[in-house]
Formats: structure tokens, sequence, C-alpha cells
């Protein structure tokens, strides 16, 4: 609008003088632009390039979509029976405790940048706390009283709780302060920070301490090499001596850890089985015994104050269901009482409650208990959704089809509601990250306005390399050599989506975040004659730059994933599939957003793209945030990003 009215108004004064009017006939008032649409405000810490102002009446159409909050269930205090959680009212989110199911959120953390936290085991006199800056992932300790957090670690370093020993003494953590890159392993009470101590040297940034033997002369230790590949060990805290359980040259995935009050080990493990299964692991011999017989991944698990009962989650095609297993028995009761979703953060109270988090397409996240006793299920939160009807929401279905190779792929498909948005509608497929990662089934949350709003569908891939579908499925992308067959797979998902009779195939759009975000910008070269635009979020441009400025701590990890830049061969073969190196090929708007402390994937990789891009002449809208990392975690930036993503597909999807 102010570049027409700037022409309109050099036009006007280069223009020949216009007749002279009698003297009695009035002249006609100068002709103005039209005053611009108002626009919304851009918060400070986004630039935002190439890319137009976001109308004001556009986030007030969507205000409520974006005024949904969940909570997260984040332990229970044992000398009180409150529940801590954590959830937003501001602009981040924050603990708050609640008394009683469905009382008030009493916040009791208040600061600048989000944070997690739990209470000591047991005890429940501290409450642990790690807080980053600015998304950096720079992790520091804090304890937490009375409003203030009081500092445990350098300030400087990378810290990552591990596990608290049962009776709330000690807490395991690792810690990069010794050189900045390895996780060293450290063990302290956090009510005297000059207890703390490193335990064990390493060399590598995937270690973690995952348990404590009853008496705490010694702590479980996992070394993540990948997620197909965990190695465990035995550390003696005295002495330093690390033992392995098992054998560590096998390729074992290992997932949750808990050790029963009688010192049973018990894990998840894949070990035997294209799934991971619940069972005892014993330290002497590594012996695996699995003690359930479930068709998909065992996810997450606790076990009771007394041993004998353990609740856990299993992952059915991406929806969660809660189980009870008796130890002595091994009767498994299965609790279904709730629609299909996600679980997580199961913990058993002291008293025997089980508390947990349950999100569905009609629910935002709130935290349940269940008497495992009597099977009651009870609702702690019932968190806002705007003021919206959550019962609208759609539910998705499941879509398959055959890749290139046979192998097959799925994903999840939500369609708007064909009785108010009749005939053929526009698609975004929204790929997720990881690449070790799954789409699931659970509450759509901001995206709801895309379905309730705009008539736009929403399908969620799992290509090859997503988990949730056993060990083989998520091998098959490993390496520089097998990377692009999951862009064969998205083609095939795409494919298949489009032939849908609800779905307009000449309207489809691709988004994706960190690894899905790869997979965006190779859809951009690759599969550009089936989608319109793209919209990619934290994303690897080229391999090669990625793995060399990646945070020192993440790359071997990384290059187990994706290749090793180092070698030769497989530097080229980085090269080669890197969406980088094939700029050119890009026919279609692109707009990429990112986190400028981001230490996963540096924000070189998102700069090089654009400029890439627009040196061909290419569209490609670009916004930053100086203030977030692998991701945005701020509310205002956040509400900014999704509207501005509203009016880039509104533009390529809808033609407004």
């Amino acid at each position: 609008m102010r570049h027409a009215a700037m022409i309109a108004l050099l036009l006007a004064s280069t223009a020949a003088p216009a007749p002279a009017f009698a003297q009695d006939q009035a002249a006609p008032p100068p002709a103005t632009a039209p005053a611009p649409a108002p626009s919304l405000p851009k918060p400070a810490a986004l630039t935002a390039e190439q890319m137009p102002q976001i109308p004001l009446a556009l986030a007030e159409s969507a205000r409520p979509y974006l005024e949904s909050r969940g909570a997260g269930f984040a332990g229970w205090d044992p000398n009180t029976r409150a529940v801590l959680i954590a959830t937003r009212f501001a602009n981040v989110s924050q603990l708050h405790r609640i008394a009683q199911p469905m009382g008030a959120r009493t916040q009791i953390s208040f600061e600048a940048e989000p944070v997690s936290g739990s209470y000591a085991p047991v005890r429940g006199d501290v409450i642990l706390v790690a807080k980053d800056r600015g998304g950096d992932e720079y992790y520091q300790l804090h304890t937490l009283k009375n409003g203030r957090l009081t500092l445990l670690t350098d300030g400087k370093s990378r810290n990552q709780p591990g596990a608290w020993s049962n009776d709330g003494e000690l807490i395991g953590y690792s810690s990069t302060r010794r050189n900045g890159v390895d996780s060293d392993l450290y063990v302290m009470n956090p009510r005297d920070p000059a207890s703390a101590r490193m335990v064990f040297q390493s060399k590598g940034g995937g270690w973690a301490i995952i348990g404590f033997t009853p008496d705490k002369t010694a702590a479980y230790v996992a070394d993540y090499n990948s997620v197909q590949d965990v190695d465990l060990y035995k550390l003696d805290l005295a002495g330093g001596t690390m033992t392995p359980i098992g054998n560590p040259k096998a390729e074992t995935a290992y997932g949750g850890t808990r050790v029963g009050p009688d010192g049973t080990l018990w894990v998840t493990s894949d070990e035997g089985s294209d799934f991971q299964r619940l069972g005892r692991l014993d330290p002497a011999t590594g012996k695996f015994t699995a003690v359930t017989k479930e068709a998909w991944d065992v996810d997450g698990f606790d076990i009771s104050p007394d041993g004998k009962t353990i609740a856990y989650e299993v992952n059915e095609a991406g929806s969660d269901r809660l189980r009870l297993l008796d130890v002595a028995s091994g009767k498994v009761t299965k609790v279904d009482a709730l629609p299909a979703g996600q679980i997580g953060g199961l913990e058993f109270a002291p008293w025997g409650e089980i508390g947990f988090s349950f999100s569905g397409a009609k629910s935002a996240a709130d935290v349940w208990s269940l008497d495992p006793a009597t099977l009651k299920l009870t609702r702690w939160t019932q968190s806002e959704t705007g003021g919206l009807d959550a019962g609208v929401n759609v539910e998705p279905r499941i879509v398959t089809t055959k890749s290139f190779d046979g192998l097959e792929v799925s994903g999840l498909l939500y369609l708007p509601d064909p009785a108010k948005f009749p005939g053929k509608r526009p698609l975004i497929v929204s790929v997720h990250g990881g690449p070790e990662g799954q789409s699931t089934a659970g509450f759509q949350g901001r995206n709801n306005y895309y379905l309730n709003e705009l008539g736009i569908g929403v399908f969620y891939p799992n290509v090859r390399g997503s988990t949730g579908y056993g060990k083989k499925f998520v091998s098959l992308d490993n390496g520089p050599f097998k990377r692009e067959d999951s862009v064969k797979d998205m083609a095939a998902l795409i494919d298949a989506v489009r032939a849908d009779p609800a779905v307009d195939p000449a309207k489809v759009g691709l988004t994706g975040g960190s690894y899905g975000g790869y997979m965006c910008y190779a859809a951009a070269v690759q599969l550009k004659d089936k989608l319109t635009a793209t919209q990619c979020t934290v994303a690897i441009s080229n391999f090669v730059s990625f793995l060399e400025n990646t945070n020192p701590y993440r790359q071997d990890l990384r290059r187990v994933e994706y290749g090793d830049e180092r070698i030769p061969a497989q530097r080229a073969k980085l090269t080669e599939i890197s969406p980088l190196t094939r700029v050119s090929e890009i026919a279609k708007p692109m707009f990429v957003i990112t986190g400028a402390n981001d230490p996963r994937v540096p924000k070189s990789e998102a700069d090089q793209m654009v400029a890439a891009i627009r040196a061909k002449g290419g569209e490609a809208w670009h916004l930053v945030a100086a203030d977030e990392g692998h991701g945005f975690a701020k509310k205002a930036n956040q509400d900014y990003a999704f509207l501005a993503q509203l009016v880039f597909w509104k533009k390529h999807l809808l033609g407004e």
C-alpha cells in the first residue's frame, strides 16, 4: 500500500498542468490513497525478511486458536499429595502446583525462559529445575524455593539432569563443564551444591545416569549412540569402575529404565524383538527377560513404591494405551477408558496413585491420575482452548501405501468437515523431525484453525526412519546412501493423499522442522511438481556444513545417523543429497523460520539456503528469532510465526 501511494504521489507531481477552471467552479478534492489496513506489531526479537505484514484482522480471527494451553504432569509432592505441573499463563511455560483435582493452578516459578522441574522422591523437600537461555540448550540446574532459583551448576556448561536416587537424596546428571564437549557424569545432593563431584570422565555427548542402586553405592549409566544402539553400564561411585552390562558391541536399544525397591533393574529393550518390550535386566550377566508380549513398542513405565505393580504405555500405531502389570503373576490389565491420544510422564505416588499427562484430538494436554486398585480415572486439570469447543475437532484416519521398494508406510490424515467445506480441499503435509521421531494422534492446537476455519486438511507422514514401527523400520534410512529413500516414501504418501477424493491434488503444500526441515527442502527440490509451496523450519540445507557446525557435543551422535563428513566417500554423497546442492531446481515459493541461538541446526543453514534461492530470483520469506533456539518456545514468537504461516498458506493454497 505504501509503495502504491508513493507511485501515485510521484505521478501526480509530474503530470501536465490541469486546465484552469472558472472562478465559480469548485476545484475537486485532491486524490488520496486508501489507508493501509492495520497490521499486527512484530515482536521485538523477530526479524522478518522479504515477507508481508500480518493483517490485524487475521490475528483477531485466529485469536482463540492461539489461546489454548496444555498442562504436563511433572510429579507428585510426597508431603502434601499436590501435583506439580508445567503450563503457560504468560509468555513461557512455568511450574505450578495443584492441591486437589480441578483445583487452582498456583504458579511457583516466574522466569523469562521456560523451565522444567521435579520433586525429590520420598522427601519432597527440594524442587530441581533445569533452564537454558534463549533456546541455547545450555541448561543449568537450580533449586526452586519461594519463587526464586538457586544455581547449582557453573552457569556456562551444558547440564542434563538424569535420575534421582530412590530415596531422593542424590541426583545424577551429565555436564560438559570439563571441556565443553564431553558429557561427564556427576552426582550431587542438591541441598548442598558443594557436594557435586565428577564420578566418570566420558568421551562423547551421549552419557547419562539413569538410576541408582538402593544403597547408592553404584549408578546405572547409559551411553546413547543412536536410537538403535544404547550401551548400559554399572558405575561404582566410590572407585569409578565402569562395568558393561551385556555386550557394548551389540546393537541393542534400551528405552526407559527404573530400579525397583528390591534392586531389580527394569528396562524397555528391543533385544530379541523388532519392538521394545518391558522386562528385567540382570546387571551381572546382561540377560534380558521380557515380561510383556505387546505387538508394539512399550514407550514409558514406572514401578509402584512396593514394587508389586508396573504401569506402562504401549504405542499402538501412534496412539498410546495404558496397561498395568502385576509383577508376581504377570497378569496385564488394560486401561482403555481414555480415547486415542498421547500418554506421558507416568509416575506412581508414594500412596500408590499413578499420575500422567494425556492429550487427544478433542482434548489439550491435561493431567490425570489413576487408582490402580479401582481403575478410577481422575482429571486434575482442564486446560483452556481459547473458548472453542474442542468437541468439534476432527479425528485422524490412517493412510497406508506401498513405497518404491514395496515397504508399507503410513501417516495420519485430518480432513475438514465436508458439510462445512464441501468438495476437494487443499492440504498441508507436515513432516516430523528426528528423524527418530513419530507423528502421533494428539491435540492439534493452532492447526485446528486450518481444519475448522480455512477448510485445509493436514497430513502427517511417518516415513522410514520413524520410531514406533520396529527397529528394522527405524534403520532403513541410516547413512547418506539410504537417506533419500525416506524422500521417496514421502513422495509415495503424497501421491496417496492427493488421490483421496476429498483432497485437491493441485493445492498441496509441505512443512517440516529440524530433520523434517531437511525433508521440506528436499521436497522443494525433488517433489516440486506435486507441491505449490514449502515452509521449512530450523532445517538442514547442507549435511556437510551442518555436521561441521552443529554443537560439538552432538557431532558424533549425528554422524551415526546421517554419515561422517570426514570420510571422503561419505562426504561426497552427503554433498550430493544436500538440498543446497540442487537449489537451482527449487521453483516454488518457500518460507523459512529460524532460531538464531539454535545449537542443533545453526542459523547458517537457513541463511545459505535463503541467499541461494534469492540469488536466482526465487521467492523466500525468512523469519528469524533472536531469542529462540531449535524451535520457538515463547508465545509471542509462536503466535507471530503461526500467523505468518497463515498468510503464506492463504496466498499459496487459497489464492488470497
